[in-house]
């Protein structure tokens, strides 16, 4: 208890205490103090960056450069696939027989897969304002490491022809299908057997016309990086082989709630660089509510979390090592994710006769967050793939009945919107779906989307002067969040260098 007043000090008044440290799988061995911790195989790592002699270095470099400058690295593309997925569980910590499988398959084996979550802890004065609960994020990435990495092929049978229920007697069909849309999209970017697969997978199993093709290869994935702030998680898991490619890896946290600065709404970001290509990935949980005048406090959040949103940056030679971005904008590839809880436009009277006709174009002219877009009042440039799935919000619990249906109390009642959603800015970027889940965990359905992205790979490798490592076996433990060979990476900046300098 004694924790406590200097718990709720750092928060109210936005003290950072560890804001830019993260969990990872990968041990970063190098100018490093390894620290024992739970068990031999499981450790800390915290990494302080050596400036020493880099002052002059950089000196005699910007010389260098005036009279000498490099040409720039030859490069080439690499195609790879990436999941983007966001869910919120409302507030209830996951069963250990939870499938996740059902929100993680895809029409085709994902390079990357970055999975945001809100609300997994429930948003009370406890949770905003005492220590941060870290074990229903321990219990996620069990789950999602069981489900990514089991020997079992993850189905890949898709439906967004979800309708409205009808009665207590009639259940909406729960295979996924995918649009005819996506299938065109999918159709350019599968490999032939994908693709054949997928189709079968469309089919009912009995089909004559359905062959199984080669199978697919397995790959093993491991944690890059995991962040918590109060219920918003952000985790992003990469293909075992490709992290030796990954580099930058840095957060940042925004808290938009009580007061604007606490933690129950907000954002979390991730930086990092593949190759040579930068990516941003932010999850965040905007503010509720339906009342007219709400979706301006959403666009509220949204401005304030581009402005602080800040990674740190390290000193390196630019002549070899270009600077990682500082800000969201900076980045070459950017994703944004989360329960963004833009609703229907107020006084849509028909709402509930267009969702028995499943009219989600109609629908969608009322909805917030693309009135807004279309004004130019937030995401000015950015893509949203086209919606063909039912609003993801609100359900009644373990049901496929949506709260309107029942309640009768105004106050309860909550009209059924899009809240949950995916949106991207960059080159090289092709979504190839954008999909609902049909679980009923939460009173939200999990959404998802496959993109096909193209990064830029340097011909000639770099030197790597530090090795990571993927643990040898998949970890089951939940009690603590540092299951498996975790990293506790901060970076601090020792020495800060004028833009102009640098």
């Amino acid at each position: 208890m004694s924790r406590w007043p200097k718990v709720v000090a750092r928060k109210w008044l936005n003290i950072q205490s560890g804001a830019d440290e993260f969990h990872s799988d990968y041990a970063i061995r190098g100018k490093s103090e390894r620290r024992k911790s739970c068990s031999d195989d499981d450790y800390y790592v915290f990494v302080r960056e050596d400036f020493s002699g880099w002052l002059k270095a950089a000196a005699n470099g910007h010389k260098q450069a005036a009279i000498r400058p490099e040409a720039p690295p030859v490069t080439d593309a690499v195609n790879l696939k990436m999941f983007v997925g966001t869910w919120n569980v409302g507030g209830k910590s996951p069963h250990e027989g939870l499938n996740l499988k059902d929100w993680l398959r895809s029409p085709a084996p994902a390079d990357i897969y970055v999975l945001g979550f809100q609300e997994i802890v429930p948003l009370n004065a406890g949770n905003v304002l005492g220590a941060e609960d870290n074990g229903p994020a321990a219990k996620w990435l069990s789950l999602i490491r069981q489900a990514l990495n089991s020997d079992q092929e993850l189905p890949s049978n898709h439906n967004n022809n979800a309708t409205w229920p009808q009665g207590d007697d009639q259940q909406p069909n729960l295979k996924p299908r995918l649009s005819f849309s996506d299938l065109c999209s999918l159709e350019d970017q599968l490999g032939q057997d994908d693709f054949q697969r997928l189709l079968c997978d469309q089919e009912e199993s009995t089909s004559p016309n359905c062959r199984p093709g080669t199978p697919e290869t397995r790959h093993r994935y491991c944690l890059a990086a995991g962040k918590q702030m109060v219920g918003i998680f952000l985790c992003v898991w990469v293909r075992a082989d490709l992290y030796k490619h990954i580099s930058n890896l840095k957060v940042s946290c925004v808290g938009r709630g009580i007061m604007g600065y606490l933690g129950n709404k907000g954002s979390i970001s991730i930086s990092m660089t593949l190759h040579r290509t930068t990516f941003c990935l932010v999850c965040t949980h905007l503010t509720s509510g339906e009342k007219e005048g709400d979706e301006i406090r959403r666009n509220s959040d949204i401005t304030e979390i581009f402005k602080r949103t800040k990674f740190s940056r390290t000193y390196k030679d630019p002549r070899h090592h270009p600077l990682p971005p500082e800000n969201i904008l900076e980045h070459d590839i950017i994703f944004w994710l989360g329960d963004l809880n833009y609703r229907l436009d107020a006084g849509f009277g028909n709402t509930y006769e267009l969702l028995k006709r499943n009219d989600w174009q109609a629908l969608l002219e009322k909805d917030q967050l693309r009135i807004e877009q279309r004004a130019g009042r937030i995401f000015k440039g950015w893509e949203e793939g086209r919606i063909h799935f039912p609003p993801t919000y609100k359900y009644l619990a373990n049901s496929d009945h949506y709260v309107a249906q029942t309640s009768k109390s105004k106050e309860k009642r909550r009209n059924p919107a899009w809240c949950d959603r995916i949106l991207w800015k960059g080159e090289g970027l092709k979504q190839m779906c954008y999909i609902r889940g049909e679980s009923r965990f939460s009173d939200h359905r999990p959404v998802y989307s496959l993109f096909s992205v193209q990064v830029n790979s340097q011909n000639k490798p770099h030197t790597i002067t530090t090795t990571r490592s993927c643990p040898p076996k998949i970890s089951t433990n939940t009690a603590a969040l540092s299951s498996t060979c975790v990293a506790k990476v901060q970076a601090e900046e020792l020495l800060i260098f004028p833009r102009t300098e640098t």
